[in-house]
């Protein structure tokens, strides 16, 4: 990876992570800058003689750049929106493996205080550390890591004593499995990065089409100029839901954990049949 593209990349992850009213507020801001810049720019570079052909060259282009930045916006906010909706997926998953783990530990002869003591401890464990920030996509947290041990552990040898029997015992450890599991699938979706070049063509092509509109009405007065505000506040905050749904795990519009409290309240509440 070049310079370049691990500087783009950083500002990516920055924008991604501020709050959606600064996202708005400075996307909108940006893109009445350029309209305005744009509109006294050209009156400023493009020689008297030559300002007449402007219009004449700006406005075949607007249909080009504004569906070039329809298409662009539309493909990249429905991916986004619709990874935001398999994150909230992997966490309800999570959350039921949780679950059936906890019932599981419920069986007769199977002693459930060791077990849902380690599993309460693990989601609690695993909201605090790797719900935020650099955490959420890092599987090295020493921490989450004991917790996640603990309940091996406590898990396996609840299920290698001969007591429970092979059914309740195949049923642990296949419920342990589901958690882990999905624990590593989520770990794996919020090492996801927003795809830089693909955020940087979508910008251009918005700050484009900014630009040509501010061409087309160089000429005209203050307020006929305020037409440009519509096109100007659409790709602003088309920019801005981009960025605000890029990051589910660390941005503004992060992935509930409610579904996995819940599992520790009931864990707590004793919900399960002899809680901790």
């Amino acid at each position: 990876m070049t310079l370049l593209e691990r500087t783009v990349g950083d500002v990516v992850d920055w924008l991604t992570s501020l709050p959606a009213a600064v996202l708005v507020v400075g996307w909108l801001f940006l893109a009445l800058l350029v309209a305005a810049v744009a509109r006294v720019g050209v009156r400023a570079l493009v020689p008297a003689g030559e300002q007449d052909r402007v219009p004449q060259i700006a406005m075949p282009l607007m249909p080009t750049l504004g569906a070039a930045f329809a298409i662009f916006a539309a493909l990249s906010l429905a991916s986004e929106a619709s990874y935001l909706r398999a994150a909230e997926g992997l966490v309800s998953d999570e959350a039921a493996a949780a679950s059936r783990l906890a019932w599981a530990a419920t069986s007769p002869r199977v002693r459930s205080e060791p077990i849902h003591a380690a599993l309460q401890d693990y989601l609690k464990t695993t909201r605090a550390r790797e719900w935020d920030g650099e955490l959420v996509s890092s599987a090295d947290d020493p921490a989450t890591a004991r917790a996640i041990a603990r309940l091996e552990r406590s898990v396996r040898a609840e299920a290698a004593r001969p007591e429970p029997g092979s059914p309740a015992s195949t049923e642990l450890l296949v419920s342990l499995d589901s958690v882990t599991s999905g624990r590593r699938a989520r770990v794996a979706a919020a090492s996801r990065d927003v795809p830089t070049l693909y955020v940087v063509t979508l910008v251009a092509s918005g700050l484009a089409l900014i630009v040509n509109a501010g061409a087309l009405i160089f000429h005209s007065s203050l307020r006929t100029s305020l037409l440009v505000v519509g096109v100007a506040s659409v790709v602003g905050l088309s920019l801005a839901l981009l960025f605000a749904l890029s990051a589910p795990w660390s941005g503004p519009f992060i992935v509930s954990g409610h579904p996995i409290d819940a599992v520790i309240g009931d864990l707590r509440s004793g919900f399960f049949g002899g809680g901790p």
